[in-house]
């Protein structure tokens, strides 16, 4: 790892702690130094992450490291079915079991029969080697190989989430507006958000939805799954704008066989229009006499700045500006990677115009941070309440910090 200014791109690990820690009834022990854990579950709270997995850290000291001790894993799992009787105990390894070469799984193999009553269930990729969105991509992968249960189809029409997890800027948010466009609709309700607001019981139930919806590209590969195994249909998507969000419930219906409910969708799009007819004209005005004042830069996960920037520029008809994602895999020709020296230097020259990025970057260019649509962040979370980016009423929420920041000089 180089030397950086600002928090690189997280580890493996922490794309899979920030997967497994919002699963209830689940308890999760990490082999490793006690202060990971410690810094962990601070920055989950400040996500907003409080009623979620139960975190542990085994502790480590030299003499474990030097001579391959693993004696503290088995107290520490003592410990945890004492206090807390979980279903599944997560298990996952830090930077140095892993430099070391300490097999976790073979471990859980071996310790699996002195604890009959839990399902130990180890993870991989804690070293820096891998970066949080593999990370995130194969945990939720692992998670639906391993715990959904054979079952029938609801009687009634399900859905599953997959891929809203806690390292995504307004997760809880964006999930309930989700869950609302899906039940007014449709009619239907969630089996499992997985894995932002759902437990144990609701991932071993997953194979009982009729759809599953996938709201990042990580989740695709645990969406194929389920689709070999329970013959599952996906979209892969995030609803972004009016007419975003129009088409993404057009292809629920497509695949679902139930057609969207006129009467809400209507209303639904009447209400949204009603609230922007105020500045639509102004945006028009805008694009037209000072289209440098409207032109939308972009930096965050790049489903996120995709969906925003069709939203904008196809919709709105903003110019587009700058804009970047913040994983070396995930760049495009249209959407690039920038690393650190890259998007500082865009937010430095960046003058005029609508911006919006990570907490950290808009805080250190003394930017507006209510333009923030991605991590890391710099506030507390405390509650889920704060408006969704997606869906109809993201739509409203992004035009109105749009409206506020247009014409400001930087």
């Amino acid at each position: 790892m180089g030397l950086h200014r600002f928090k690189p791109v997280p580890s493996g690990r922490m794309g899979t702690l920030w997967t497994l820690a919002t699963i209830k009834g689940a308890a999760l022990v990490e082999f490793g130094c006690m202060g990971h854990m410690l810094y962990s579950g601070v920055t989950l709270k400040r996500a907003g992450v409080h009623d979620g997995c139960k975190l542990y850290s085994t502790h480590i000291d030299e003499a474990d490291i030097a001579l391959g001790g693993t004696g503290r894993l088995n107290h520490t799992l003592d410990h945890v079915l004492k206090q807390d009787r979980p279903r599944v105990i997560f298990l996952l390894p830090s930077a140095i079991p892993e430099v070391i070469g300490t097999d976790l799984p073979a471990l859980c193999e071996e310790l699996q029969g002195d604890y009959p009553d839990v399902r130990l269930l180890p993870f991989g990729y804690g070293g820096f080697a891998v970066n949080q969105h593999r990370g995130i991509q194969e945990a939720l992968l692992l998670l639906a190989k391993t715990l959904p249960v054979t079952i029938e189809k609801t009687e009634r029409p399900t859905f599953n989430i997959i891929g809203s997890c806690a390292d995504l800027f307004r997760f809880q948010a964006d999930a309930g507006e989700i869950l609302r466009l899906m039940e007014g609709a449709f009619g239907m309700k969630a089996v499992c958000v997985m894995t932002s607001h759902t437990s144990v019981e609701e991932i071993e139930s997953m194979g009982s939805a009729h759809i599953n919806l996938v709201l990042r590209r990580e989740g695709e590969p645990a969406a194929r799954h389920l689709q070999k195994r329970f013959g599952t249909p996906y979209l892969l998507g995030r609803p972004y704008g009016l007419e975003g969000t129009r088409l993404w419930l057009e292809q629920i219906a497509q695949l679902s066989g139930i057609p969207v409910d006129a009467a809400f969708l209507n209303q639904e799009r009447q209400t949204a229009r009603s609230q922007l007819a105020p500045v639509i004209p102004h945006f028009r005005h805008i694009t037209r006499s000072h289209p440098e004042e409207a032109m939308l830069s972009l930096g965050g996960h790049a489903d996120v700045v995709k969906g925003i920037l069709e939203f904008g520029c196809k919709e709105l008809s903003l110019p587009q500006g700058t804009c970047w994602c913040d994983c070396p895999e995930m760049g495009s020709e249209e959407i690039p990677y920038f690393g650190e020296d890259q998007w500082s230097q865009v937010i430095g020259e960046h003058k005029k115009g609508l911006l919006m990025a990570s907490g950290e970057a808009l805080e250190w260019a003394g930017r507006n941070g209510d333009m923030q649509i991605a991590n890391p962040d710099t506030k507390w979370r405390l509650h889920p309440y704060d408006p969704p980016l997606v869906g109809f009423r993201g739509a409203v929420h992004l035009v109105n910090l749009w409206s506020n920041e247009d014409g400001d000089d930087h």
